[in-house]
């Protein structure tokens, strides 16, 4: 059972996982360094822990004890109580949701053995903003893929925001980074992975119109503004877009993802 620990004073060395919420670059740097990641909101810290994340401590104003009772009693974590103006004093924002928690950062499993068990993948090239991911890692999990890779660039899954936009789908969904990010076409085609590239380029076919009788399929994706880089588009088995009405060139890339893997999902 988590130990209740009511607190007053901000400085608690104990809170230091809490600090400076809105500061990105910060979080980033620190959340990486002590090996942790922060769940916001009763919903998210309950997926967080109920998927198997071990938490280091919690933090919340006294109103959400109860409804989250159960989680505490199944953790020894710590439980730090302030109220809510302390909490936004502390974090640098309103946590509307009431609770945080700070969790242990899992270990990520290699490219190979993500493609391996998986038959469906979305590939993710330095995709910079946290919502974005958020998104994309949820509707790859409500289409039936199966699992994410991610560039050295993109932005981190874990990170607060793209938790909650992900709805806690980051917590379960299979995901790799492949460090090696030039030679990412390779190690797909060798899996035996069909990679579809989405791009502008001129002769891409519409998306509705590319074969998809494949034993495993790869949908990759670039960045928000560039798009992909030449090295994809070139090797990739199928270059494929979104038909769109007219004067409308393309939609937000996690919008895109939505689209593509709904047309390309598991038959």
């Amino acid at each position: 059972m988590a130990q209740i620990v009511r607190l007053d004073d901000l400085d608690d060395p104990r809170l230091r996982d809490y600090v400076d919420l809105r500061d990105v670059q910060l979080r980033l740097k620190l959340e990486s360094e002590r090996g942790l990641f922060l769940a916001e909101g009763e919903k998210v810290v309950r997926r967080a822990v109920e998927s198997g994340h071990a938490p280091r401590s919690f933090l919340m104003s006294p109103k959400w004890l109860d409804s989250l009772a159960d989680v505490l009693d199944g953790s020894d974590a710590p439980c730090f109580v302030l109220d809510d103006a302390a909490i936004e004093r502390l974090t640098g924002f309103h946590v509307h949701r009431g609770a945080l928690a700070a969790l242990e950062r899992p270990d990520l499993p290699s490219p190979a053995e993500v493609l391996a068990a998986a038959r469906r993948v979305v590939v993710v090239e330095d995709l910079a903003d946290h919502t974005n991911v958020g998104a994309i890692f949820r509707s790859v999990a409500a289409l039936g893929f199966d699992a994410v890779l991610l560039s050295p660039r993109c932005a981190d899954p874990l990170y607060r925001r793209a938790i909650k936009v992900s709805m806690g789908s980051v917590f379960w969904l299979p995901y790799a980074r492949v460090d090696d990010w030039y030679a990412a076409p390779d190690l797909l085609r060798e899996a035996g992975y069909t990679t579809y590239a989405m791009t502008l380029a001129d002769d891409s076919v519409a998306l509705d119109e590319a074969p998809r009788d494949v034993e495993r399929l790869a949908l990759v994706v670039g960045s928000e503004g560039h798009g992909l880089s030449t090295r994809w588009e070139q090797s990739a088995d199928h270059r494929v877009t979104i038909p769109m009405a007219a004067d409308i060139d393309s939609l937000n890339v996690a919008s895109s993802v939505a689209v593509a893997c709904w047309e390309l999902r598991p038959r």
